[in-house]
This record gives C-alpha cells, sequence and structure tokens, in this order.
C-alpha cells in the first residue's frame, strides 16, 4: 500500500467529515463520512467551487481571511452538524486553501430538545398541579411518594419532606391507602373515604393509575377536603332559603285589572289574603297564576315570612316528596348524614306555593293531605311528626274534576285543596285589560332593553285586541318584546308592521256582554294615546300625525270622534 493509499484510508474511517479546498476554493479532496453526512458523492464535487457544491458553507471565506472558525453550528439541509474551518499555509504562511472537519449532531441535538421539552413539560405539570386548591399526590409503581403540591400540606399536615420516598400509607390516619390499593388492582377509584394527617381530617380520595406504553408506572391521587364541601353545601342551602324568602316581589299593584272580571277577582284575592284558608287557583297557562299567588302573600300576615315556590312538574317524582318533606339521617344511600328539611320546614309560619299541582305524583298525594288534615310533616326514613305552620297557595291549568274521576287526583285531597277556589279567565275573556297591560309591558321592558318606547299605534292595538291569545298574558308580553326589539332605536311607538302575523279571529259577538266595555277601553286608550302626542308636540297636528303614523285627515278625524279639544290654556300659550 502506498503512502497516498494509507493517508486516503486513515481519512475515509474516521468519523469525522472532512473536505479540503485550494487557494482557489475550488474542492481538492472529500471524504467517505463528508459524502454520507451531506448527501452528495465525492465525484460530483471534486474540481467545483464550493460554493457551488456545498449549501451554506462558508470555506471560501476562510480562505479570503486567513481566519479559522471553530466548532459553528450549521444547518445543511435538515442535517445539524458541527464545523471548524481552519486555513491551509504553506511553510512561508501563505494561504493555499482550508480544510472543513465536521461531525453530524442532529441526532445529538434531538436528543437536547427532547431533554429541554420533558423539562418544560416537568415545569408546566408541577405549575398546574400547585394551581389547583385540591391536594394531590403521586405515587411510584411501588407506592412510594414521589411528588405532592402545596394544598397537600395545608389538608393532610405533612409537607413534601416528611413524605416524598415513603410509603403511600405514611398520611393515613384510617383507612386503606387508596396509591397501594392501585397499585394492586391496576384500576381507578373514586370517592374513597379517609381520615388523614395528625388531626384525622376527613377527605374524600380520587386515585387513577398511570400507563406509559401499556406499563403500569404510578399513580396520582386527588384529596378533596369534606368539610369545605360540606361548608359550601351549608352555605348553598342558605343562599337556597334565603333566595327562597325573597321570591314573593309582586303585590296587587302590580296586577292590570280594567275589565270587570279581572277586578272581582281581584276584590275575591285580596279578602281570602287576610285569612289563613288554602287557595286553589284555576286558569290556563300564562293568566297569571304565580303572579296572584305572590300577592296573596304579600297582602297577608305571613307577608314578612317565608315564601316558597315549588313547580310539582319540575321535580322528578323519586325525589319529590323527600324535596317536600325533608329526610332524616342516614335516609337513603347519598342522603346527608345530619339529614335535610324540606320545602315545607322551609316555609314554616310563611307560604307554599304548589304550582302544578295536578301533576303531582299519586305516590305523593296521601303526604300532601294528611299535612292538610293534621298540619304535620314526617321526613322521608323518619318517625317523627314535626308540626309546621304553611299556608297552601295551589295552581292548576288541569281539569282536576276529571283528574278525580279517572282516578289520579285523590278527592279527598282535591276537596281539602278547593277551599277557596280562583277562576282567573283567559285574556281572550278580558280584552278590555289589554291596553293597560301592553303599556305595563312597555314600561317594564324599557328597563330591561334599555328603551324609550312610549306606546303602541291605534292599528297596532286593534289586531291585539283581535286576537284570541292562546299563550294569554305571557304570550302578549313575548309579542311586545319581539316588537321592541324589532325597533328601530328613535321609534317611540309600536306599529302595526312591527308585531309578528296574528291569527285574527276575534269576533265581538262571541262576548256580546264586553264588547261595550271593550270598545270604550280601545275609545280611552287611543285617545289618551294621541292627548299625549299632541302635548309633546305642542299641539301641532302635523307632528303629532307624523309621529303617531297617520295622515293629517285622519288625525282630526280622530279628533272629532274621541272629542279631544285644546285647552284654553295652550292656545293662550301660543
Amino acid at each position: 500500500m502506498t503512502r497516498e493509499e494509507l493517508f486516503e484510508t486513515v481519512l475515509n474511517s474516521i468519523v469525522e467529515g472532512i473536505i479540503i479546498v485550494d487557494r482557489n476554493a475550488r474542492v481538492l479532496y472529500m471524504n467517505k463520512q463528508a459524502s454520507i453526512i451531506l448527501g452528495i458523492p465525492a465525484s460530483s464535487v471534486i474540481g467545483k467551487h464550493v460554493v457551488d457544491a456545498i449549501p451554506n458553507t462558508r470555506l471560501h471565506i476562510v480562505v479570503q481571511t486567513g481566519k479559522a472558525e471553530i466548532d459553528n453550528v450549521q444547518d445543511i439541509g435538515d442535517v445539524k452538524i458541527i464545523t471548524s474551518r481552519i486555513p491551509i499555509k504553506d511553510k512561508n504562511g501563505e494561504i493555499i486553501g482550508a480544510v472543513a472537519i465536521f461531525r453530524d449532531i442532529t441526532s445529538v441535538q434531538r436528543m437536547l430538545d427532547e431533554v429541554t421539552n420533558l423539562r418544560e413539560m416537568e415545569a408546566l405539570l408541577k405549575a398546574i398541579i400547585e394551581s389547583t386548591n385540591d391536594a394531590i399526590s403521586v405515587a411510584d409503581a411501588d407506592g412510594k411518594i414521589v411528588m405532592v403540591n402545596k394544598a397537600y400540606t395545608k389538608i393532610t399536615g405533612y409537607s413534601a419532606q416528611e413524605v416524598i420516598g415513603k410509603p403511600a400509607t405514611i398520611d393515613i390516619a384510617e383507612g386503606e391507602s387508596m396509591h397501594i390499593r392501585v397499585a394492586q388492582t391496576k384500576q381507578p377509584i373514586y370517592g374513597a373515604r379517609l381520615l388523614v394527617g395528625p388531626t384525622r381530617k376527613e377527605v374524600v380520595v380520587d386515585v387513577t393509575p398511570l400507563f406509559v406504553k401499556g406499563e403500569f408506572r404510578g399513580s396520582v391521587g386527588v384529596i378533596h377536603d369534606v368539610s369545605e364541601i360540606v361548608r359550601l353545601s351549608k352555605e348553598l342551602e342558605e343562599m337556597r332559603r334565603i333566595m327562597r324568602r325573597m321570591s314573593a316581589k309582586y303585590t296587587f299593584d302590580d296586577i292590570v285589572a280594567e275589565s270587570t272580571k279581572m277586578k272581582i277577582i281581584i276584590e275575591q284575592a285580596m279578602k281570602v289574603a287576610q285569612t289563613p284558608a288554602t287557595v286553589l287557583l284555576r286558569g290556563e297557562s300564562g293568566t297569571g297564576k304565580e303572579l296572584l299567588a305572590h300577592a296573596i302573600h304579600n297582602a297577608s300576615e305571613r307577608k314578612d315570612q317565608p315564601f316558597v315556590s315549588v313547580n310539582c312538574a319540575a321535580i322528578p317524582e323519586s325525589v319529590l316528596e323527600s324535596e317536600l318533606f325533608g329526610y332524616a339521617p342516614g335516609a337513603f344511600t347519598g342522603a346527608k348524614r345530619e339529614g335535610k328539611k324540606g320545602l315545607f320546614e322551609e316555609a314554616h309560619k310563611g307560604t307554599i306555593f304548589l304550582d302544578e299541582i295536578g301533576k303531582m305524583p299519586l305516590s305523593v298525594q296521601p303526604k300532601l293531605l294528611r299535612f292538610l288534615e293534621t298540619k304535620e310533616i314526617t321526613p322521608v326514613g323518619g318517625t317523627k311528626p314535626i308540626k309546621i305552620d304553611v299556608r297552601i297557595i295551589a295552581a292548576t291549568n288541569m281539569d282536576l274534576e276529571k283528574m278525580v274521576q279517572e282516578g289520579s287526583f285523590l278527592p279527598d285531597l282535591y276537596f281539602r285543596l278547593n277551599v277557596f277556589p280562583i277562576h282567573i279567565p283567559p285574556l281572550r275573556e278580558r280584552r278590555e285589560d289589554i291596553p293597560m297591560l301592553v303599556q305595563h309591558i312597555i314600561k317594564k321592558l324599557n328597563q330591561e332593553y334599555g328603551r324609550i318606547v312610549e306606546g303602541i299605534s291605534p292599528e297596532a292595538l286593534h289586531r291585539l285586541m283581535s286576537y284570541d291569545w292562546p299563550g294569554n298574558v305571557r304570550e302578549l308580553e313575548n309579542i311586545i318584546g319581539r316588537a321592541m326589539i324589532t325597533m328601530e332605536p328613535d321609534e317611540r311607538f309600536i306599529r302595526a308592521h312591527h308585531l309578528p302575523p296574528l291569527k285574527l279571529s276575534y269576533q265581538a259577538q262571541e262576548v256580546p256582554g264586553d264588547v261595550k266595555d271593550l270598545r270604550r277601553a280601545l275609545r280611552e286608550y287611543e285617545k289618551g294615546l294621541i292627548m299625549k302626542a299632541l302635548e309633546r308636540n305642542n299641539w301641532d297636528v302635523q307632528n303629532t300625525a307624523r309621529e303617531i303614523g297617520m295622515s293629517v285627515r285622519t288625525l282630526y278625524h280622530r279628533m272629532k270622534l274621541l272629542q279631544i279639544v285644546r285647552p284654553m290654556s295652550k292656545r293662550r300659550q301660543s
């Protein structure tokens, strides 16, 4: 083997890539490793200018400057290298070329990146664990504690230094370590009750196993302070009681009544409010039964006592009895240890409003009947009756008499509830209330929507008066609300085009006894509307007609018909 062959064999055997260029930066030599790293065969670059042969090279710069560049990191395509470039000088110090010696560090860099990512993830996980108010402990596959957060110390009383590296049983005052059990079963555990720490604090523990590529590596435990849960639960119950006490917010002043029928009903309700008698409110959905129940309570001697509202149709049959009458300690699985007061107890000395009484399950009706007969309740699971002073107001839109005949409502309960029935007529039977109701609703929605709507045009009001209102007052409020939403901000009156399509099916002859009252209500409303508009516009008829959306001729005609005359004082001022 010649000296040259030996020299080349040595250069091709080393793990670094080597490239040599001459004084003109043309490639003289490239070893095997350089070809592998760069992915370029040596034969394709020998004799070429290094810039044309190798991307991102700086060998030609080293030839020009004569300055070495040591341990520089460089990207060549997907490959990351660390390279040193050194000028080659003759015995006279003249630069005759340069050599680059480099190594592929892609895999090393990848490992460094992974380590960095792992450290960042660890820091992130620690930050997340420390940010929660729940105590967290992490155990390894052998059931030894490897990590805890500050909340753990607060709940258990043990610091990280006291427990890390120790068996997970170290913090248990009474009960079994859930970390150890999960290590044995490899299954999660939820809701385990234990006593932990020197103070034997009661906690609820959830522990989940950790698997990495199918291999069990440990478990994570979340410890909930039961005393805190109990405190929050009591606060929530107290807030509910306060809300129920504050819930009777309507009075008789909030009830709009222009019709003879409604005036009679209000008179009846005001009289019965002064007694402890049970009241049964009858009427279609949306007629205002709950509003009347509030008013009766607030006009009674019980007005400063609780008003508890219960929708019998909204509470599942399985829990309705315990919600109404409460339950004794340990009455059933999941029950509170100390038991729970029912809504009847919360309403003691006050009023309980049983809405949708017709939908009360037959299984619960006997208990309500017993209370009406004895004024006593017995909590679920209890044996000792409790004396309760509560006034009952019930409401329904169902045919209770028919239900009694069909066997779905107890006859005795019906008679006990039907002491003082009040039938609220549907809106179609008291249309003369509509003008006042509309103004009342507009005033209310102005506050909610931040609008300044002043009223409704005669044409729009006529459409409302001609509608049957199957949804009653609730539907009227929805229609007015929708109309106000569609109005422009500067519009002051609801006009016919603001209203949604209404099926105008009302015929005056259907209620001949109410026609005069109805016409009078319409005339009075229209007269008041035009008078207010005229006063706002200083009795300028043209501006007034433009504001309320009718022609000047029509306005003069309506003024004459409604006997609207400008006051003398206004004439003198002008």
